[in-house]
């Protein structure tokens, strides 16, 4: 097989659980990976249509009694999504691509940008900016943005560079594609093997290293510009939550206890992970975040954010 990011040789590399059992087609997975840059994916053989339920139900859904108490800490992701932007000059064409609630965009908007975008399943009570689009559907005039943010949407499609030659023809001259994706080179990613938070198999159908995404801009007509290695909405709780996994019967615990989803080791299985979760979630905080920011600072954090300048 050829690798989705560099287009070299993939080879077969190991099995990877299901993040959601209950939900997926399988309950494990086969992995290819790349001899050039690193990066995984499913093999073609398991690169099958999925229930609509794994993005309907489990952890990809949000649980209305949470809101209220975790706005401060959305209201500073929205603040460090922001950063990691390049400058856009005034009133900037602004799209982006899987823009769940569209708070990035209200933000743009607030900003003086026009900002648009599209998810396929937009969840209640997101603004009219987001469009209810599936990629695949998605329609825009050529030449027509002056930048496309991909964030977290790269890893979940079967042939992500025929994605970024599309995103690459809606650009203007001059445009930058903004893509984050989960980093399989990172220290969590080695910490965490099968139960890493970020695998999220089958969702993610692509596994990339920083390697990989920088080759995968390259051979679609960008030129990349910068990169970044910590999030705040990502790398943290990943590191957090890939520590947690390690200890728990089920992946991803605290999700399905907060989110009332069903546990698949039944009523002893909850009580157990919850115990755990308990006991040992809170002093893990620090270690994580200590963990996770030395990680950023070697270039190994748990996701990564390349912006990239299309190639006249």
């Amino acid at each position: 097989m050829a690798c989705l990011a560099c287009g070299g040789p993939a080879r077969a590399w190991r099995t990877a659980s299901s993040s959601e059992p209950d939900l997926s087609r399988k309950r494990t997975y086969l992995l290819t990976r790349c001899r050039d840059c690193g990066s995984a994916a499913l093999a073609e053989g398991d690169r099958l249509p999925e229930p609509n339920a794994l993005y309907m139900r489990g952890t990809y859904v949000s649980h209305g009694r949470l809101e209220s108490w975790i706005e401060p800490v959305r209201r500073a992701i929205d603040r460090d999504r922001l950063r990691l932007l390049p400058s856009l000059g005034p009133g900037s064409r602004v799209f982006e691509i899987g823009a769940g609630d569209g708070r990035l965009l209200a933000a743009l908007d607030r900003r003086g940008h026009v900002a648009h975008g599209a998810d396929p399943q937009p969840p209640p009570g997101a603004p009219a900016l987001v469009q209810p689009v599936a990629f695949e559907e998605l329609r825009l005039d050529e030449a027509s943005q002056d930048a496309v943010v991909a964030w977290h949407v790269l890893e979940h499609l079967d042939d992500p560079g025929e994605a970024l030659a599309r995103i690459r023809r809606w650009l203007a001259p001059g445009g930058v594609v903004v893509v984050a994706v989960p980093n399989l080179d990172s220290v969590q990613a080695r910490l965490g093997g099968d139960r890493w938070f970020h695998q999220d198999v089958p969702r993610h159908r692509a596994q990339f290293t920083l390697r990989g995404v920088k080759l995968l801009l390259e051979r679609s007509g960008f030129a990349v510009q910068t990169e970044h290695h910590l999030m705040l909405e990502h790398n943290l709780l990943g590191m957090w939550q890939t520590l947690m996994n390690r200890l728990t019967q089920a992946p991803n615990a605290f999700f399905r206890f907060v989110k009332r989803q069903r546990h698949p080791g039944g009523r002893r299985g909850a009580l157990r992970d919850g115990a755990i979760v308990a006991l040992a979630g809170p002093p893990l905080v620090a270690g994580s975040v200590a963990l996770e920011l030395a990680a950023g600072a070697a270039r190994r954090g748990g996701t990564v954010v390349v912006s990239a300048l299309v190639v006249p």
